[in-house]
C-alpha cells in the first residue's frame, strides 16, 4: 500500500470523524444505513484478559454509542511499551489503534504509523490534560498525535507516623526526623534537583533538539554544592539500584524513598496503616525553597491511519473515546491505572487513593516533560556518572563549580 502523507491522512480522518459515513469502496453499507467496520486493536494482556476486562467493555460502550458503525473487533496482545517496535516490523500491518508509551512518539512518527489528532481530539486532550501531558504527545512539527490516559512519573512514598503533613513538603524537614533514600546515581531521579532551580533539557518546554542541554552557571552548581552535601547527612541512604528504599521500608531502617506507581502494592504491605504518598518535596538552597521535578510523560492511545485508511475516522473515534473520561475511570476501577484526566481528581475512589492523588498531584505541580529528543540519550550515561562521583566524594561543595561546568560540557557531546 502507497502511505499518503500524515496531513492528507488527518484530513481524511476528520472528515469521517465528523460526518456519518456513506458507502465507499472499502466499507459495505448495510440496508440498515449502518456501515460495516474492521478496527484491529492493540492492548496490554491485563486489558483484554476476559471478556469482562477494559479493552472488550470499551469496544462494547462504543458500539453502543455509535449504532451507525457496525464494527467487527480484532484485538491483540501489544503491550505500551511495545508498540514501536512492533509498528517499525511492518507499518503496513499494524492495528487501527494502539497503546504507546509517548518516548516512542518519534519512532512512531517516523513510520508514518500515527495520525495527527482530529479537532475534537485535540480539544478533548487540551481540556483533560495538563501541560506536561498535552506535551507528552506533541510532535516535532507541533502536531498531537496521542490521548494521554496516564502518566508516567515518580514521587514520594513514606511513613506517615514519622512524618507530618507538614514534614513532607521539605526534604530537610524530613532529613531532620527520619532516614530517606534517593537514587543519587540514576538520571532519571537526579535530574528533578537541577531542573528545579532552572536548569533545562533541550529549552523550556523539553522539545528544542537545538537548544540542548543547560547545567550551566550557579542555577546548577549551587544544586550540586547542595547534593554534596546531602551524601555527607547521615540520614541519606542513596537508594541504589532502585531496591534499597523498599527494603529498608519493609525492615524500619528508611522512612521515605521514592518511586511510581508500579511500587504500590510493596509499600502498602511494607508499611500498613503507615502508607502514604505525596509529591515530591522541595529542598533549600541560600534560604528559598525550591521544588523538586519529576520527570513525566504519558501512556496514550493512538490511531493508525495508514492501514484501513477508509476506517481512519472510526479509528480516530475510538483512540479519543479510549482515552475518555469515562474510559479513563473505568480503567482506574478496573485495573487501577491512575488517570491522567484532571477531572478524575475529584472522584471519591481517586481522591481516597494516595498513590493516585500524589501522581497526580506530581504531574501538576512538580514534574517537567521528559524529553524524547534524539540526543537525549547524550544524557543518561554522564547523569549516572556524576551522580556516583557525587556519592564517592570526588564532586563536592569546594569543587562543585569546575565539576558542574565540566558536566555541562560533557552533555553537549
Amino acid at each position: 500500500m502507497k502511505l499518503r502523507s500524515i496531513s492528507v491522512i488527518a484530513a481524511a480522518a476528520m472528515a469521517l470523524a465528523l460526518g456519518a459515513c456513506g458507502n465507499n469502496n472499502d466499507n459495505n453499507s448495510s440496508n440498515s444505513g449502518t456501515t460495516d467496520v474492521t478496527l484491529s486493536v492493540w492492548a496490554p494482556s491485563e486489558d483484554q484478559a476476559t471478556s469482562d476486562s477494559w479493552l472488550p467493555t470499551q469496544e462494547a460502550a462504543f458500539q453502543a454509542a455509535h449504532p451507525e458503525y457496525n464494527i467487527t473487533w480484532n484485538n491483540a496482545i501489544v503491550s505500551e511499551g511495545d508498540a514501536a517496535t512492533t509498528v517499525k516490523q511492518d507499518a503496513s500491518a499494524a492495528a487501527d489503534v494502539y497503546m504507546f508509551a509517548n518516548d516512542q512518539l518519534g519512532t512512531l512518527v517516523q513510520a508514518n504509523a500515527i495520525g495527527v489528532l482530529p479537532p475534537a481530539s485535540i480539544s478533548q486532550v487540551q481540556s483533560q490534560n495538563v501541560d506536561v501531558m498535552i506535551t507528552s504527545v506533541t510532535g516535532a512539527d507541533g502536531q498531537l498525535y496521542g490521548v494521554p490516559y496516564t502518566a508516567n512519573t515518580w514521587f514520594m512514598y513514606y511513613d506517615k507516623s514519622k512524618f507530618t503533613a507538614d514534614d513532607i513538603t521539605s526534604l530537610d524537614a524530613m532529613l531532620a526526623k527520619g532516614k530517606v533514600a534517593f537514587p543519587l546515581d540514576n538520571g532519571w531521579y537526579l535530574a528533578s534537583f537541577y531542573v528545579g532551580n532552572g536548569c533545562t533539557f533541550f529549552g523550556p518546554d523539553g522539545t528544542d533538539e537545538s537548544a540542548g542541554f543547560d547545567f550551566s552557571g550557579t542555577k546548577a552548581s549551587d544544586v550540586t554544592a547542595y547534593l554534596a552535601g546531602l551524601v555527607a547527612n547521615p540520614n541519606f541512604v542513596n537508594d541504589a539500584n532502585n531496591n534499597v528504599g523498599l527494603a529498608g521500608l519493609k525492615s524500619g531502617e528508611i522512612n521515605a524513598f521514592f518511586s511510581g506507581s508500579w511500587d504500590a502494592a510493596n509499600v502498602k504491605d511494607a508499611l500498613g496503616d503507615n502508607y502514604a504518598a505525596a509529591q515530591p518535596p522541595t529542598f533549600t538552597i541560600d534560604g528559598k525553597q525550591v521544588q523538586i521535578k519529576a520527570f513525566a510523560g504519558s501512556k496514550a492511545v493512538a490511531f493508525n491511519p495508514n492501514v484501513n485508511q477508509a476506517n481512519a475516522g472510526v479509528a480516530a473515534q475510538f483512540a479519543a473515546f479510549l482515552g475518555s473520561t469515562a474510559a479513563q475511570q473505568a480503567h482506574y476501577t478496573m485495573r487501577g491505572i491512575i488517570p491522567s484526566d484532571n477531572a478524575l481528581a475529584s472522584d471519591p475512589a481517586v481522591a481516597a487513593d494516595p498513590v493516585a492523588v500524589a501522581q497526580m498531584d506530581t504531574v501538576e505541580n512538580a514534574s517537567i516533560f521528559q524529553p524524547t529528543v534524539a540526543k537525549m540519550g547524550n544524557y543518561w550515561d554522564p547523569a549516572a556518572s556524576f551522580g556516583k562521583a557525587l556519592l564517592s566524594g570526588d564532586v563536592t561543595a569546594a569543587n562543585a563549580v569546575d565539576k558542574t561546568e565540566a558536566w555541562n560540557t560533557s552533555l553537549a557531546g
